[in-house]
């Protein structure tokens, strides 16, 4: 298994990507501890992840709360003397509006909400990591050179995460970890039944691919395992692609 015996960390873990990500880091053998505000899902996620047998435990954590995040990581790093691997996938509470009709507060939002909690739970880990020579530091949501209008400051904030992944990349390299985002050009599966024009939405996103399908949450949580193992060694202070050509670097 890829990450046997490993900790990994999964912020946002109520999300689709945090799910994706954390039940593919039990399947590959790491103790999962799932983060989220929704107590509820969590639950169930790890309820799910250890009745698969994997092993996970919950905790309801505000990844923009610096007291909150220290201790939680502290926690885990007292109990298990190790830190291997934090994920930070949590949503951003972006409005997505033309830059000409949204208001400085929802502008400002994802930005904020976005490096804040990165730099936050980077921090957090790295602390345990460093002693240790080793670690990894994933993210999701890089950005690219494409964009669309109306996005408010979405893109921007994703735009924020690589320069956040590129810094945290060179600080923490002297000491082995490694810092790497997963970019997507949006994965169909997260977007809800019901949404209004969700088969228009989840059309648009296919046909923006180079393959002619996009990635799907299987996709997301086996590449995660993968740049979060010992066989990705080699990957750091860069974005890894899986938008099936959404995103032409």
């Amino acid at each position: 298994m890829l990450l046997k015996d490993k900790v990994a960390v999964v912020y946002g873990a109520s999300g689709p990507i945090g799910g994706a990500a954390a039940r593919a880091f039990a399947r590959e053998g790491a103790r999962v501890f799932l983060a989220a505000r929704d107590s509820a899902a969590l639950e169930r996620l790890a309820g799910d992840i250890r009745a698969e047998g994997g092993t996970a435990e919950a905790s309801v954590v505000d990844a923009r709360d610096a007291t909150a995040v220290d201790s939680f990581v502290d926690g885990i790093a007292a109990r298990t003397g190790r830190v291997d691997v934090s994920f930070n996938a949590i949503g951003y509470g972006d409005v997505q509006k033309p830059l000409m009709e949204i208001s400085e507060a929802d502008f400002l939002q994802p930005i904020v909400t976005a490096t804040r909690s990165q730099f936050l739970t980077t921090r957090a880990a790295a602390r345990h990591m460093i002693a240790r020579r080793t670690g990894v530091i994933l993210s999701f949501g890089g950005g690219g050179p494409q964009t669309l209008p109306g996005l408010g400051g979405f893109k921007i904030a994703l735009d924020a995460l690589e320069g956040l992944r590129r810094q945290w990349a060179v600080d923490l390299g002297p000491h082995g970890i490694r810092v790497v985002t997963l970019k997507s050009g949006g994965v169909p599966e997260t977007l809800p039944e019901g949404l209004p024009g969700r088969d228009a939405i989840v059309d648009s996103l296919v046909e923006a691919t180079q393959l002619g399908r996009g990635a799907t949450l299987a996709d997301v949580g086996d590449v995660a395992a993968f740049v979060a193992s010992d066989r990705a060694r080699t990957l750091t202070a860069t974005d890894v692609n899986i938008s099936c050509g959404a995103i032409v670097d």
